[in-house]
């Protein structure tokens, strides 16, 4: 049974279907990205559902009833859970730091009768805490730093105006003096907040360099290149993660996104996995920018059972093949002209990969084939890709 396709790859053939041009049919443009018509009928139904212009149940609602359902089923023994589990808290020493959880659920409409009694709790010591909790700007302090931290372990290269917006983006509302402050006093410092006019060191390999610019591959899935690339529009920069299989060319995966942050290649490493079989094994090679050496995309890799590979510093040739891939890019669609919007942009560069570059044009390194082409004839049906 073939593997879904990614979401953000369904989304982008969604939209090159609505803005596709005259005399061009939605047939054409499922044959240009490889999907058959009669899916893609279905994808465009299902966007039009999702954004209201057609009636029915949104995949958001029926994520809703489906999480409903399985939490009625864990209903019963979660209770019974916190029924035994608060028979170990004895009541004189009870810690204080479990009534606001009473408090919150009385405010999201729980009665606190209810709740003291699923957890065994007598009323009266809760109602005296009442009158004199926790300051609530101390609560609200330590919610902005739990969300800074969180924010600055995960992409420690931001400075407290970033961590900030992000923090903002999680709920966490506040001025970037305030994020300012709060990073000063749990010292959570940029790893490039240096003095201008020093040198500033590149950060440490996680990998080796496995591929020694060997862009050579013996079969599909066995060495995948991937490098950013940017662009600007005339709402701000747009970012490209591009991840391409050495053996055919062609581009396995790829993530588009205003921001490059780490989740840039965690989302592209992600969608070609979900496009591609056979992936244990396989080699990703890349240069040394934050965004391939961050936790997150190290995790995923081993994850997938993927080995690593970083090429040196300041080193162009140790990515070579990547490099040319975006220089085509630049050349064919980039530089053609200027982009009002980003939205724009996305849908120029995902219908100049899937139907130009993998359907069109024919490469002299595969024998004058294209990448689809030389994979449906390298390859046995059960190794192509999805």
């Amino acid at each position: 049974m073939p593997k879904p396709c990614p979401e953000e790859f369904r989304q982008d053939v969604v939209r090159v279907a609505r803005n596709r041009g005259a005399g061009v049919t939605v047939e054409q443009v499922a044959t240009d990205f490889g999907v058959h018509p009669m899916t893609l009928w279905r994808w465009m139904r299902r966007a039009d559902i999702d954004d209201g212009s057609r009636p029915g149940t949104s995949g958001q609602e029926s994520a809703e009833l489906r999480e409903a359902r399985r939490r009625t089923e864990l209903l019963e023994p979660e209770n019974e859970v916190l029924r035994r589990a608060a028979a170990y808290v004895p009541q004189e020493h009870l810690p204080e730091r479990i009534y606001p959880l009473v408090k919150g659920l009385a405010e999201d409409g729980v009665p606190v009768a209810v709740t003291c009694r699923v957890l065994k709790l007598a009323r009266q010591p809760y109602y005296r805490w009442l009158g004199k909790p926790v300051a609530d700007a101390v609560l609200e302090e330590a919610c902005r730093a739990n969300a800074l931290f969180d924010a600055h372990r995960d992409d420690p290269e931001f400075g407290y105006r970033f961590l900030a917006g992000e923090a903002r983006d999680a709920g966490a509302i506040m001025a970037d003096r305030t994020a300012w402050r709060v990073c000063r006093d749990n010292r959570w410092w940029s790893v490039f907040g240096k003095k201008r006019g020093r040198g500033k060191k590149a950060g440490p390999p996680v990998h080796d360099d496995l591929v020694s610019r060997d862009f050579t591959a013996s079969g599909p899935n066995r060495l995948w290149l991937a490098d950013i690339t940017e662009h600007a529009t005339d709402e701000g920069k747009l970012y490209h993660c591009a991840i391409k299989d050495a053996f055919s060319n062609r581009i396995v995966g790829y993530s588009i996104d205003a921001r490059m942050k780490s989740r840039l290649a965690v989302t592209a490493l992600t969608n070609a996995v979900a496009r591609r079989e056979n992936v244990d094994g396989c080699v990703l090679h890349s240069d040394r920018g934050s965004q391939f050496r961050s936790r997150k995309f190290v995790r995923t890799l081993d994850r997938h059972g993927m080995a690593g590979s970083i090429g040196r510093v300041g080193s162009a040739g140790d990515n070579a093949a990547m490099e040319s891939f975006f220089s085509l890019l630049q050349k064919n669609v980039l530089d053609h002209r200027k982009w009002a919007t980003r939205e724009e942009l996305r849908i120029a560069v995902v219908t100049w990969i899937e139907r130009t570059y993998h359907r069109r044009r024919r490469q002299a390194s595969l024998g004058r084939l294209t990448p689809v082409e030389f994979e449906t004839v390298m390859t046995t049906p059960a190794l192509q890709a999805a």
